[in-house]
């Protein structure tokens, strides 16, 4: 095994532990450093925040200097401390399991110790006198290993400069069981820590070493008890209540397209052990529970192993919802870096060769870079045929030999198949009941054709792009007769764990990936920035300012390269020629600001017609804003700071961030209103990493210095002529220094 140098000297002093000793050093764990000063502040520069595992007389610690995880060894293995050290909080408020299973309907600890007598706090001193649950897997060894990749990402195209994986450290704890039933079992509960983010990895493994077939019913990876956000003697029931500043990504989100939504495994529940709360009936939501919400209800074969989702848990420093979504924001690039992937995109309405063709070479003609077919193209890619998978790969390698590359849309869900391989409710036992009414089961036989089918399209024709609707494993089904899934109870687990499958497929191949849901960590690039789509059946200015707000509301907890747009360039969904851009040198207003909406904001749409120009004067103005966007994209696609909503009574903005380029922040301000209007805009330059003093332009003007407030604002007044928009350029001062690239960031 490599391990990497931080480990080394750790690994010396854990090799007792490694090699089964039980007997080890004097107790206890090593003390909280105090917390970090305020000039250090790891969304502007993470440098410092390396993550290291050490080995104390009784504990591993996991510590970063943003969070810090203490697992004590004996008399079983047990988190005793998980602090926050952005803030010197202890998060930590009583010890339990590090994961739990249900096995045959037999619920076990993992790990775990007993007897803390207030679960209000842990004291250290407590940790001595705590016994081991004998009923609990015990553990048997703990092995420092390095991060480990869920699966490869070839880096087909332009993308953020990041580390995959993302670098840190890792511990392995390996458990055996303890009573017959499991005596042949073992659980490896994997940790991670990652450098300058403030993110906890983790998942188990159950090996099955028995002669056997064992049912694993339910798991649990987290059941942590967290200092509570506040606390309320009566019951909230209606009101809700505040919970702690810790989130958690995983990838095994669904039905949801974002990040909240698509979040299926983590709850708030209350801690009926926790007998000295305020809450009268001990409903204060202070347990953190990290689980599938159904199953996995799977069975582990003698000698197989069963591996479970990942989670990752998000600690803040902060409870100011900007903040807190930069710090998802993050999280996301460095667990997703395939995410800040984000080519300009057609999508052309006819697979018929000629239609395709011309639309080639429009997109290479204004610098697109990709061309889809699009949803109502007549592209079949579920057929096989020789000779139609030839014709669709001479017009891909035509594409190709301009130097664009080629997506199609393939339709999963939605539709119907027959009784015998569609999802059946089960309320009913019969199909239909879905999320999105009627919807194929991947696990039947016709799903598992159609996993066949559109990997060899894709092989076969060399597309660079999928854009798939569905499938969406919040679905489940309740056949007994799919070859893939036993019953209701494993068919969520299996059909997620096929749509993985697929995703990792596609992205070990460069494969670029628009998906319906929040698949992101599972391999995904981009889902729906948030849209409604009849509001693109709407008169033109009105789309206008609906763009905008979806942007703006689609980037508070994902980057803007992780979330599309749309652009009906001709008439979606009804709306006649009010809605419609088309003719487009009629309309060349109302596509100049779909075009600023979108590149302004670092976003892509998905540019839905048969071609991008009509006449010369349309090229030129197509071509010189995707020119306007390469010049500035690295700033356009870095982080959003948001200023104003669109409203359509003032101006509207955002702000861009990034202490790590010569251009610090980027403003794109939007006039929609039919006067011109002076302003003085408030630029929040914080997060651009200046103190004093900023070097600003407005579009390609001089640059003029101005002074920074003690909130690190500049305000620079601006003129915009009526339904039009500018911009400001921000750089640093030359006594400025510009803090290096850092993982994390």
């Amino acid at each position: 095994m490599n391990i990497p140098p931080r480990l080394l000297f750790t690994w010396a002093l854990g090799l007792p532990l490694l090699l089964g000793v039980t007997t080890l050093w004097a107790q206890g764990v090593a003390p909280l450093n105090p917390p970090l000063g305020t000039t250090q502040d790891w969304l502007i520069d993470a440098r410092f925040a390396r993550a290291t595992l050490q080995a104390t007389s009784n504990s591993w610690v996991l510590d970063n200097g943003l969070v810090r995880r203490a697992i004590q060894l004996t008399p079983n293995a047990a988190t005793v401390a998980f602090d926050n050290r952005m803030t010197g909080a202890s998060l930590l408020r009583a010890v339990g399991p590090e994961a739990t299973l249900t096995l045959a309907g037999r619920p076990y600890a993992v790990g775990g110790l007993r007897g803390q007598p207030n679960r209000a706090y842990l004291l250290p001193e407590w940790s001595n006198s705590l016994t081991n649950d004998p009923t609990a897997f015990r553990l048997l060894r703990a092995e420092p290993t390095p991060v480990q990749t869920p699966f490869p990402w070839k880096r087909a195209r332009r993308s953020a400069d990041l580390p995959w994986p993302p670098p840190g450290v890792g511990l392995d704890l390996v458990f055996g069981g303890s009573d017959n039933a499991t005596r042949e079992l073992t659980v490896t509960v994997h940790y991670e820590l990652y450098d300058g983010l403030p993110v906890l990895g983790k998942w188990l493994t159950v090996h099955n070493g028995s002669t056997r077939a064992i049912s694993l019913d339910r798991f649990a990876l987290e059941r942590l008890a967290v200092v509570e956000a506040e606390s309320a003697v009566d019951e909230r029931s209606s009101l809700g209540w505040r919970t702690p500043a810790l989130d958690v990504f995983s990838d095994y989100m669904f039905k949801g397209m974002d990040f909240v939504t698509g979040n299926q495994v983590a709850s708030w529940q209350p801690d009926p052990e926790y007998g000295t709360q305020v809450s009268y009936n001990l409903k204060t939501p202070s347990l953190l529970v990290v689980e599938p919400p159904l199953g996995p209800g799977v069975l582990i074969p003698p000698g197989g192993s069963f591996t479970s989702f990942r989670s990752y848990l998000v600690v803040h420093d902060s409870t100011e919802r900007e903040r807190q979504g930069l710090t998802l924001r993050h999280a996301h690039r460095s667990l997703a870096p395939w995410s800040t992937e984000s080519p300009l995109m057609m999508h052309v309405r006819s697979a018929n060769s000629p239609a395709f063709r011309l639309a080639v070479d429009q997109c290479v003609e204004v610098g697109f870079e990709m061309i889809i077919y699009t949803f109502g193209s007549g592209l079949e890619m579920e057929n096989q045929s020789p000779e139609y998978l030839a014709k669709i790969k001479a017009d891909i390698d035509y594409a190709h030999s301009k130097g664009l590359e080629v997506g199609a849309y393939s339709l999963f869900s939605s539709r119907r198949i027959d009784d015998a391989n569609d999802v059946i409710n089960p309320q009913t036992g019969k199909p239909g009941g879905a999320i999105f009414g009627n919807a194929p089961c991947f696990a039947s036989v016709w799903g598992t054709n159609y996993f066949r089918k559109i990997t060899n399209f894709i092989a076969q024709t060399g597309l660079d792009l999928l854009e798939h609707d569905g499938p969406y494993p919040g679905d489940v089904c309740a056949s007994t007769n799919h070859p893939g899934h036993r019953g209701l109870a494993d068919s969520q687990w299996v059909n997620w764990r096929m749509s993985t499958d697929l995703y990792s497929w596609l992205r070990e191949r460069g494969v670029y990936i628009n998906q319906p849901d929040y698949y992101f960590l599972a391999g995904g690039n981009k889902t729906a920035m948030g849209y409604r789509e009849s509001n693109w059946s709407l008169p033109r200015a009105q789309q206008m300012i609906h763009a905008r707000q979806n942007i703006y509301d689609g980037t508070w907890t994902k980057p803007q390269t992780a979330g599309w747009m749309f652009v009906p360039l001709t008439e979606y969904q009804g709306g006649g020629t009010a809605a419609t851009i088309e003719p487009l040198s009629e309309h060349l207003p109302d596509y100049e600001g779909h075009l600023a909406n979108t590149l302004g904001a670092g976003v892509q749409a998905c540019w839905r017609g048969p071609r991008l120009y009509d006449t010369d004067e349309t090229k030129l103005m197509v071509k010189r804003w995707v020119t306007w966007f390469k010049q500035y994209r690295d700033i356009l696609e870095s982080d959003v700071i948001h200023c104003r909503r669109a409203d359509g009574r003032d101006i509207d903005y955002l702000l861009h961030v990034n202490p790590r380029l010569s251009h610090r922040a980027f403003a794109m301000i939007h006039n929609p209103l039919t006067v011109p209007v002076e302003r003085v805009v408030t630029l929040p330059l914080y997060y651009s990493g200046l103190v004093d003093a900023a070097l600003i332009r407005e579009q390609e003007g001089e640059m003029k210095r101005y002074p920074l407030d003690r909130q690190n604002r500049a305000f620079v007044p601006v003129t915009i002529p009526p339904q039009s928009r500018t911009w400001l350029v921000v750089e640093a001062p030359a006594d400025d220094r510009k803090p290096d690239r850092t993982p994390g960031n």
